[in-house]
């Protein structure tokens, strides 16, 4: 029993379960060797509710609570990584923000569909100079009367080769500082917009891109909340958004350990199943064992979040422990498989690549050691 599951938790782990098993599995091959995303998945998610899921049911979502969200996360990611990446991009990053401070217009344009799979939205933050540092944001939207004015570039930002629209940071006031950052809802087939799609190591099945906006008219209903100033949201999305990552993470170090618990059983060598060597079964156990300790930490997190209490010390503690458990156990089970972890046919160093990424992504592990030093009083 999981600790604050509720009965509903568990019709709806297995629930989605089944999907991700007959539904996203069979796609992963095909997603990872192409490097494309399986776009048609969007609007088969939205019809069945599995899109946006923390968003308001007034707008057409399930409303979830967090709990809800960290058990689909870590389902998904047990089968993808790639294709969990991309449904995070759009499910939270470019909507989470829409749903809490849009207005009446951009929820109807933009949520709605989003909602429904019919729209496929993107999160464009992260720029060559601004990674870890969102205060050095270049991107600049200058108010011209009538429309603002985008000019700036964006890298790694995911679904942006082929994303509808693009939830766009910039700054509108630098006189302002981290305040005269704003958030801009931008259609991404509007004239100046150039997007080019990076080759990757790690999530694969991610189409993620680097963008180019030069001299872009928005319209004035473009910012986000008609109101500039966005930077404490686009915090407590991140923030949010790390709890999410770890879930993520968890699901990923699950499926290693499972295929290196697998091969561990049948793999037999000098008259026995390998798994039956201390050296090996004890990697199984640290495996096992870090696993549930992450687990327990994302959980007890996303209560806090269900809880509307604060949970800064809470969210970098399990995105730390949760990504860089991801990459000793997804490692260990490459060691374990021998000479198979290396072949193709494995999936265990698919991944390897996507837990590296996530010790780097939407917040470094340096990054969460800062914030929570920060927290402890250092």
């Amino acid at each position: 029993m999981e600790p604050y599951f509720n009965e509903d938790h568990y019709i709806f782990q297995e629930q989605f379960r089944r999907f991700c098993r007959t539904e996203i599995a069979p796609l992963v091959d095909e997603a990872e060797r192409t490097q494309t995303f399986p776009r048609r998945l969007f609007p088969l998610m939205g019809r069945l509710g599995y899109l946006c899921i923390r968003c308001s049911p007034e707008f057409g979502a399930a409303g979830a609570d967090k709990i809800t969200d960290v058990i689909l996360r870590e389902e998904l990611s047990r089968v993808c990584q790639g294709i969990a990446s991309s449904w995070s991009a759009h499910s939270h990053l470019s909507t989470f923000p829409i749903n809490a401070a849009g207005t009446e217009a951009q929820r109807r344009d933009w949520l709605v569909p989003a909602i429904k799979g019919e729209k496929v939205g993107a999160f464009a933050l992260t720029e060559p100079g601004a990674g870890s540092d969102t205060k050095a944001l270049a991107s600049t939207a200058s108010d011209r009367g009538d429309h603002f004015l985008l000019n700036g570039s964006k890298t790694f930002i995911t679904n942006s080769p082929f994303a509808d629209f693009m939830l766009v940071a910039a700054v509108t006031d630098r006189k302002q500082g981290y305040r005269g950052i704003s958030l801009f809802l931008v259609d991404r087939n509007l004239p100046g917009i150039t997007v080019n799609k990076l080759d990757k190591e790690g999530i694969r099945s991610s189409d993620t891109g680097e963008v180019f906006f030069e001299d872009v008219r928005l319209p004035q209903e473009s910012l986000l909340g008609g109101k500039p100033g966005a930077f404490h949201l686009i915090m407590e999305t991140l923030s949010e958004g790390r709890v999410s990552v770890a879930a993520n993470m968890v699901g990923l170090a699950q499926a290693a350990y499972e295929a290196a618990l697998n091969h561990a059983r049948e793999r037999v060598q000098f008259g026995q199943p390998i798994g039956r060597f201390q050296a090996i079964a004890h990697k199984l156990a640290d495996m096992a064992a870090n696993i549930r300790a992450a687990r327990l930490m994302v959980l007890s997190a996303a209560r806090l979040i269900d809880q509307n209490r604060s949970c800064i010390f809470e969210a970098s503690s399990c995105k730390l422990l949760a990504s860089e458990t991801a990459v000793r156990v997804a490692r260990e089970a490459v060691q374990i498989h021998g000479g198979y972890g290396l072949m193709t046919e494995f999936p265990v160093m698919r991944y390897l690549r996507d837990a590296l990424v996530y010790t780097i992504g939407e917040g470094t592990s340096e990054i969460q050691r800062n914030i929570i030093a920060k927290q402890i009083g250092l």
